[in-house]
C-alpha cells in the first residue's frame, strides 16, 4: 500500500502489514505516518496505490476529537437517539420509530463503561465543553468500547491523561480481546501489547516494546560489527591498491630503462612495454573494482545500522553544589490553589505529580515569574530555564547557530558549533533554519538552546516534556538530562521517563498543597 498527499509528499511506499487479533503497538518517529495509517484503516483516507482489507466494524479514537460546545456526554457516546427513544416510550409514546432505535439497557451500559474508566460521577447530559481534556478522551474511549467494534484504533490515547486515568486506560486496553492498534510513545502502555509494528520499516515483532528493543540492540551490535569489518576491508583494499600501483610503477620504470638502454631488439622492447602497460591497467582496474565493492559493502553495512545515534553532552557549568539553595517557596498560593512551602537544594531532581487541573503548570509558571503568586514569595537562587509544553522557544527564521547565539551572546561561533555538534547538528546542519527541522530534530535543537544558554542553567523546569514526543525523542531527552548537573523540577505523568532520569524527590500537587509522595 502506498499513500501520498496532494502536494506530492510521499508518506508510504509499498507498505505491507497484517494485523490479527490482539493488541498491537504502532511505533515510529514523528512524521513516519502512524496517524495517517490509522486514518486509512478507519476509512477516512484512501491509499494512492494498493489496498487495505478490513474485516468487521472499526472504532477509531483520534488524537483530537471533533467536539461542539453544545454536545453532551450522551452525544459523544453515540447513545442519544437510543436514550431519546427509551425516554419517549417511558412517557407512553409507543410509536414504531421509537422501538426501532431503542436499546433498553443503554444507560446502564453507558454508566458501567464510564465507571470503569473512573467517570462514574459524570452525568450523561453534561456538556462536553465542561469536561477536562483527559475526561474528554476517556468519554471518547468509553464510546468506542460501547460500540464493541472488531477493530479498535487509538491514536496517542494517554496524552493529557493523569496517572489515575492512565492506569484505568491501561486496564481497559489489557482487557481488550479483539484487534486493537494503538499509536503511542507511552512505554507503560506499550508494555501491555502483544505485538509491535514499526514504521516506516513495515516490520512486526511478537512481544512488548522492551522485548523489541532488546532484539534491536542485538541487531544494532551485529550491524556495527559488520560496519567495522567493512571499514577494515576498505582500508585493506586501499592498501593493496597502493602497493600494486607502486609495484607496477617500478616495473614500468624498469621497462623504460631497458628500452632506453636498448639491450634487446626494438620490436621486442616495444611489445614488452605495451604488455606492461596492459598488465598495469588490468591490475589497477582489478584493485579499483575490489575497492569499489568494499565501499559498497560498507555503505550497505552502514545502512543496516538504525539511525538512533545517542547525544553525549558534557555540561559541567550546570553543576550545583550540594549546599546551594536553588529554590524557596514560602506560603505560596496560586490561582489554582494553595502550594505552601518548598525548599529545593543542590542538584535535586523533583517530580511534580498530580491530577489534571491540580495546578502543576501554574506552579511552574509562577516559579518562572510569568504569573505572580496570589500569596507568599518565590525566590530562585540560581540561573533558571523553562521548557513549556509547547516547543515554541526557537525563532523559525533563524539558523540553529543564531538561535543559540541569541541565548548565549558571549559564545564564539566555534563554541556554539561545538555545542550543537554534541546534539548531532554537525557541519551544514547547524546552519539550517529552525523552521525546516523535523519534529525530532526540532526537539534536539530546543534542548541545545536550553542547555547551551548563558549563564548555564542550574535549575530546569519542564512541563509534560514527553507529551507528543516519539520514542526516539524521549530517549534523547533522557540522555540530555542524564548529562545535566543542575536541579530539575519536572511536571509529568510519564512514570517510566521520570524513573529513567533519576528523580530523587516525588511531590504531588493536591487541594491542600504539595505533599510528599
Amino acid at each position: 500500500m502506498s499513500f501520498g498527499w496532494p502536494d506530492g509528499t510521499a508518506v508510504f511506499e509499498d507498505l505491507r502489514f497484517a494485523f490479527g487479533a490482539g493488541r498491537i503497538g504502532l511505533i515510529g518517529a514523528n512524521g513516519s505516518g502512524k496517524s495517517t495509517l490509522l486514518r486509512i484503516i478507519a476509512g477516512e483516507l484512501t491509499p494512492s496505490a494498493g489496498s487495505v482489507g478490513v474485516r468487521g466494524a472499526v472504532g477509531y479514537l483520534p488524537q483530537n476529537l471533533p467536539l461542539g460546545a453544545s454536545r453532551t456526554v450522551s452525544d459523544l457516546l453515540g447513545i442519544s437517539p437510543a436514550r431519546q427513544a427509551l425516554h419517549a416510550i417511558e412517557r407512553g409514546d409507543l410509536s414504531e420509530a421509537n422501538f426501532d432505535v431503542v436499546v433498553w439497557d443503554v444507560e446502564e451500559r453507558a454508566r458501567a463503561e464510564l465507571d470503569r474508566l473512573g467517570l462514574g460521577e459524570v452525568d450523561l447530559d453534561r456538556t462536553v465543553a465542561t469536561l477536562s481534556g483527559g475526561e474528554t478522551v476517556l468519554v471518547g474511549l468509553a464510546a468506542r468500547f460501547l460500540a464493541e467494534p472488531e477493530i479498535l484504533l487509538l491514536d496517542e490515547p494517554t496524552n493529557n491523561l493523569d496517572l489515575d486515568a492512565r492506569q484505568r486506560l491501561y486496564d481497559a486496553v489489557s482487557s481488550w480481546t479483539r484487534t486493537l492498534v494503538v499509536v503511542s510513545h507511552d512505554r507503560a502502555l506499550l508494555e501491555r501489547v502483544d505485538q509491535i509494528a514499526d514504521l516506516p520499516a513495515g516490520r512486526t515483532f511478537g512481544g512488548t516494546l522492551s522485548e523489541y528493543e532488546e532484539v534491536l540492540a542485538i541487531e544494532r551490535e551485529a550491524a556495527e560489527r559488520a560496519v567495522r569489518a567493512a571499514e577494515g576491508d576498505v582500508r585493506r583494499q586501499r592498501r593493496e591498491l597502493a602497493e600494486a600501483q607502486t609495484k607496477l610503477a617500478r616495473r614500468v620504470r624498469y621497462g623504460n630503462k631497458m628500452y632506453e638502454n636498448k639491450r634487446e631488439p626494438k620490436i621486442i622492447m616495444q611489445e614488452r612495454k605495451r604488455q606492461a602497460q596492459v598488465s598495469a591497467g588490468k591490475h589497477r582496474t582489478m584493485h579499483e573494482e575490489k575497492l569499489s565493492e568494499a565501499r559498497e559493502r560498507l555503505t550497505e553495512a552502514e545502512d543496516a545500522v538504525r539511525d538512533d545515534a545517542e547525544i553525549r553532552v558534557a555540561l559541567p557549568a550546570t553543576e550545583v553544589p550540594a549546599g546551594r539553595t536553588v529554590l524557596v517557596l514560602d506560603g505560596v498560593r496560586t490561582d489554582a490553589g494553595p502550594i505552601g512551602d518548598l525548599i529545593v537544594g543542590g542538584p535535586e531532581r523533583v517530580a511534580l505529580l498530580g491530577r489534571n487541573g491540580a495546578g502543576k503548570s501554574t506552579l511552574l509558571r509562577t516559579i518562572t515569574g510569568e504569573i505572580p503568586p496570589v500569596e507568599g514569595t518565590v525566590k530562585v537562587g540560581v540561573p533558571m530555564r523553562y521548557l513549556p509544553q509547547r516547543l515554541d522557544v526557537l525563532d523559525d527564521s533563524l539558523s540553529l547557530v543564531d538561535n543559540v547565539r541569541a541565548v548565549a551572546p558571549a559564545a564564539s561561533v566555534n563554541e556554539i558549533r561545538a555545542g550543537l555538534a554534541r546534539f548531532l547538528f554537525r557541519g551544514d546542519r547547524a546552519e539550517r533554519p529552525a523552521g525546516t527541522l523535523s519534529g525530532g530534530e526540532r526537539f534536539r535543537a530546543v534542548l541545545a538552546a536550553l542547555l547551551l544558554a548563558e549563564p548555564a542553567p542550574q535549575l530546569l523546569l519542564l512541563d509534560e516534556p514527553t507529551n507528543n514526543l516519539d520514542l526516539a525523542s524521549v530517549r534523547v531527552l533522557a540522555q540530555a538530562l542524564s548529562a545535566y548537573r543542575g536541579a530539575l523540577i519536572v511536571a509529568a505523568h510519564d512514570l517510566p521517563f521520570l524513573e529513567s532520569i533519576g528523580i530523587t524527590r516525588w511531590l504531588t500537587a493536591g487541594p491542600e498543597g504539595l505533599a510528599v509522595t
